[in-house]
């Protein structure tokens, strides 16, 4: 994958299989106007294309993961921001979350609306002790329209998801953490070194297995336990007959680190 074209709302680069984006307006608080959701949504479907870049770790420049949508982007109809906007402010989202990849938030600082569900869309969250969240959509009289709702619900329970989604007040890292919405939290000047060690730890992981494991966990969590057991047996016998398990079984038995291709 080739990103040394430059972006105007973004920091690309990458190393060792992870590719980290920035989102880098740190003046706006990296609120999300019409060309950043347009970036995030290309390069998240290069990175799900290429299958060089094995994990994305995604960060915020300056004090701010995400303030969430730019409202005064002149791009967004404030008459329809219900309806036909609801809908576009998802598609990066989307994309982030349909990679089949392992992808990391480290959430550096306030994270609120499409910020917030930015995060939620990532497989794992590494929380400066300075970060916050929050969903004030309530407050101006609208509510998430880019998955929070059920992704909350599904990591903190309605009862989390309701206080979060019908109060609209924020919320620390630590609360977070207790809630189950973010997995760890470490000293600010730690975060993206922290995520990114994850993110290392995952790339060294067979890819075909983090894809199928991925699959197990999140379509399983949405199906009834005999079907998402059946979904998970017909996965894991999918990987039999790959080199990557072959690999695997022959590094393990040799005392070696395995060298797994994505085959």
């Amino acid at each position: 994958m080739n990103f040394t074209e430059r972006f105007e709302t973004l920091l690309v680069d990458g190393t060792e299989r992870v590719l980290t984006v920035t989102l880098n307006r740190p003046e706006q608080l990296n609120a999300i106007n019409a060309r950043c959701r347009d970036e995030l949504t290309s390069v998240f479907n290069r990175f799900r294309d290429d299958p060089d870049w094995r994990v994305l770790v995604i960060t915020g420049a300056g004090r701010a993961f995400s303030a969430g949508a730019d409202l005064k982007d002149g791009s967004v109809d404030e008459d329809v921001i219900d309806s036909v906007e609801s809908r576009w402010l998802g598609d990066f989202r989307v994309a982030l979350a349909n990679t089949g990849k392992a992808t990391v938030a480290a959430v550096n600082g306030l994270a609120l609306g499409g910020g917030f569900e930015l995060a939620l869309a990532c497989d794992f969250r590494i929380a400066s002790q300075a970060a916050s969240f929050a969903m004030p959509e309530i407050t101006f009289g609208s509510i998430p329209a880019g998955g929070a709702t059920q992704r909350i619900a599904r990591l903190a329970g309605t009862s989390a998801a309701l206080e979060i989604v019908l109060l609209g007040e924020r919320i620390d890292a630590e609360t977070a953490f207790r809630l189950n919405l973010v997995n760890r939290v470490v000293a600010p000047e730690r975060t993206l070194d922290e995520a990114r060690a994850w993110a290392a730890k995952l790339a060294a992981r067979a890819p075909l297995a983090i894809k199928y494991g991925r699959e197990a966990v999140l379509k399983g969590c949405e199906l009834p336990m005999f079907e998402a057991i059946r979904l998970e047996t017909y996965l894991g016998g999918l990987l039999r007959a790959t080199e990557d398990r072959k690999e695997g079984r022959a590094a393990m038995a040799e005392k070696r680190p395995p060298a797994f291709k994505g085959r």
